[in-house]
């Protein structure tokens, strides 16, 4: 009697851990590890990203790792196809279980439940919408989504810009509301699916968090930023570590003004340091905006580290 095909998805914060439990997981059933991330995927973003290291790599195969150029436009439902193909290709090759890993829940819903079938992206619409995010912050297009759309305002997430970019552009382009989209039901796969959530006490994850920034301003991360600076309005880019060193160039080259005392916000970034704290300070706000994003995911299996 044939085994069932399981995929193993191993998901959970930042910083959690997941490269080297699913590599561990992976080299137990004889798997690559098939990457569920949405920014590692971009061949010109490893060290903010952090992608997993060479060792890591020729320990198992490793898929949609810095396969695709940061200047493609690349969706969640672009994954969803590509991702099945793969994973079908790999149990048709005699593969019984496969190990994906990754923090992006867009992506993993994508791929266990699918997608609706939204409009095509408005390329110049979302490249305006980008340009306001950048320049008037998130809360004025998330209020503008509140007016047309209160459904999609009350369930995704309105902390991510970018969640409220696309929910807005399809709100523009077609004169309906985004949710009105969400409206098929989850497809079936033919495989069986285990979520594996990987999590550790707050204080420890918030010191990995720490410490992982620091390696990547000494890994580099500064020249990274530089070098991407031709691309820094695409979404791919509206991303912590990036962004965070994008305004800290803006404030090097003078094209930020001071800021009034009393104002509400960061205020300019300054310098290098600061920076460093605000990628933290960012990125275990993210990490905690995954953990609620999961907590509604009855399926999931969780595991302290």
């Amino acid at each position: 009697m044939k085994t069932t095909n399981k995929l193993i998805i191993i998901l959970g914060p930042t910083a959690v851990g997941k490269t080297d439990f699913s590599i561990e997981t992976a080299l137990g059933y004889g798997s690559p590890v098939i990457s569920c991330d949405s920014r590692q995927i971009y061949k010109e973003m490893s060290i903010g990203t952090a992608v997993p290291s060479p060792e890591q790599l020729a320990a198992v195969r490793h898929y949609f790792i810095q396969s695709h150029p940061v200047d493609q436009l690349y969706t969640a439902g672009m994954y969803e196809i590509e991702a099945l193909k793969l994973i079908r290709e790999l149990f048709a090759q005699g593969h019984e279980t496969l190990v994906m890993a990754g923090g992006s829940g867009f992506y993993i819903d994508a791929l266990v439940n699918g997608l609706d079938d939204f409009p095509a992206a408005d390329l110049e619409l979302r490249d305006e919408l980008t340009r306001r995010l950048k320049e008037e912050g998130v809360e004025s297009l998330r209020l503008e989504l509140k007016a047309m759309d209160p459904v999609s305002y009350n369930t995704i997430d309105i902390a991510n810009g970018q969640r409220v970019v696309r929910a807005l552009e399809v709100c523009l382009a077609t004169g309906r509301p985004f949710s009105s989209f969400k409206t098929s039901p989850n497809r079936k796969r033919e495989f069986e699916i285990e979520k594996i959530g990987l999590t550790r006490p707050r204080d420890v994850l918030y010191d990995r968090i720490n410490r992982r920034v620091v390696q990547m301003i000494d890994d580099g991360l500064v020249e990274e930023v530089r070098s991407l600076q031709r691309w820094r309005n695409l979404a791919a880019l509206q991303t912590v570590g990036y962004k965070e060193i994008f305004q800290l160039f803006d404030y090097q080259a003078g094209l930020v003004p001071e800021q009034e005392p009393g104002t509400p916000g960061d205020g300019p970034v300054k310098t290098l340091d600061r920076a460093v704290e605000l990628i933290q300070r960012n990125t275990r706000h993210y990490a905690k905006r995954q953990l609620s994003y999961w907590n509604r995911d009855k399926s999931i299996r969780w595991m302290e580290l």
